[in-house]
């Protein structure tokens, strides 16, 4: 299996609950077996969160969530660009990822899906290809945003991982009854992947780069 031989493994996630949604179960699998992840959010919506919650308060949701699935609070990259406008940040954030990649030798780095047409999204698997386009990327699934995605990599998971990510995902309370953030929907599509994959569940990916 391609991750048994990656011990740092960086997620990045355009806003907070991406990396959750994309692939919770699998952060919470690596982090099983002993794998390093970094998780790197990079805008915590502040502009979109719903009256009655702090403006920050998707930054406490993800300290949550991630707890949940075992990322350890040093690893947990935070970034306050603002929502729907990281395309203007563009040169920044690609400094940025470089110093994330200068500071750690990632084996395995998750993207969104380069089919994602949300523009933050776009933005963050953009630069995240052109700054470890020598590193294995794989491409997570929101399947609410992308207009296609290949099922070319699959990780097997147990039920308790996708437990874990419905936790994780119970965090964000700010983010109300979203249909994507239900159980029944988690395990509809942990389920699917794992009627491809031949299992009980599974996470898919798509393959943009392979290092073996």
């Amino acid at each position: 299996m391609i991750t048994d031989k990656c011990n740092n493994v960086l997620v990045l996630a355009p806003h907070t609950d991406d990396g959750e949604l994309g692939l919770g179960g699998t952060i919470n699998y690596l982090i099983e077996q002993g794998k390093n992840v970094v998780y790197a959010a990079f805008s915590t919506a502040e502009q979109s969160v719903p009256a009655g919650f702090p403006k920050d308060i998707l930054k406490t949701e993800v300290k949550r969530a991630t707890e949940k699935l075992g990322v350890k609070p040093e690893n947990l990259l935070i970034y306050n660009y603002e929502v729907r406008k990281l395309g203007y940040a563009r040169q920044e954030i690609l400094e940025e990822l470089i110093r994330i990649k200068n500071t750690v030798h990632f084996d395995l780095v998750f993207i969104p899906s380069l089919h994602d047409i949300h523009q933050d999204h776009t933005t963050i698997a953009q630069e995240g290809v052109r700054a470890f386009k020598n590193t294995t990327l794989l491409g997570y699934e929101l399947i609410w945003n992308n207009l296609t995605f290949n099922t070319q990599c699959f990780v097997k998971l147990e039920e308790k991982y996708i437990d874990a990510k419905v936790e994780a995902l119970k965090e964000y309370e700010s983010q109300g009854r979203r249909d994507y953030l239900s159980k029944e929907f988690i395990y509809a599509l942990a389920k699917a992947r794992g009627v491809q994959a031949g299992c009980a569940y599974a996470e898919a990916f798509e393959v943009i780069r392979l290092f073996l």
